[in-house]
Order: structure tokens, then sequence, then C-alpha cells
């Protein structure tokens, strides 16, 4: 397929694909956090920190490093954000800390 000669159908279903991505993604930014278990449960579900990176070793030697891929997750800032509006739900009205 060329991009450039595309006619205006192929370039619809072409960012067609995306548009369920940016419904999930705008769905998770505008879940509100109102309950101490659920916002529990999303700090334990969601990471962090990325947990995808990782050194390969063979006898104590580096063979290679897999970087974090987190930022290649289309809905990783979406998570990130939820997961930070459970932690700030839980300090301000439990004053609650979690790890």
């Amino acid at each position: 397929m060329h991009l450039i000669n595309s006619t205006p159908e192929t370039r619809y279903n072409m960012t067609g694909k995306m548009k369920p991505l940016q419904r999930i993604g705008q769905w998770i930014d505008s879940i509100e956090i109102r309950n101490q278990k659920i916002a529990r449960l999303l700090c334990q579900l969601i990471p962090a920190s990325c947990p995808f990176a990782r050194d390969i070793q063979f006898f104590g030697h580096q063979l290679w490093r897999i970087p974090p891929l987190c930022k290649l997750n289309p809905l990783y800032e979406q998570l990130m954000g939820l997961r930070f509006r459970a932690l700030t739900f839980l300090a301000q009205e439990f004053g609650e800390t979690v790890v």
C-alpha cells in the first residue's frame, strides 16, 4: 500500500485503527477514584516502574540488555495517570502511602 497515493477510504481505514485505543484512553482518563479498595487494587495492578527491562547474562557476562518497553504501550500515559489518581485519593482521603 502506498501512503502517498492512498485514497480517502484507505486513509480513513488506517486512522480508524487508532480510534478504539483513543476511546479506551479517554475512558481511562475519565475514571474517577471514589473507593478505597479499588484505589488499592489499581495501585497493586499498575506497576510504578516498567517491569520489562532485563539484562541477559551468561556465566556472569552480560550478553545484551532488553530496554524498558513501557513507552511503546499506547495507553502508558493513561495508566500512569490512573495510578497517580489512585495514589492521590488514598493519600488525601485516608493518609495512606502505597509503595
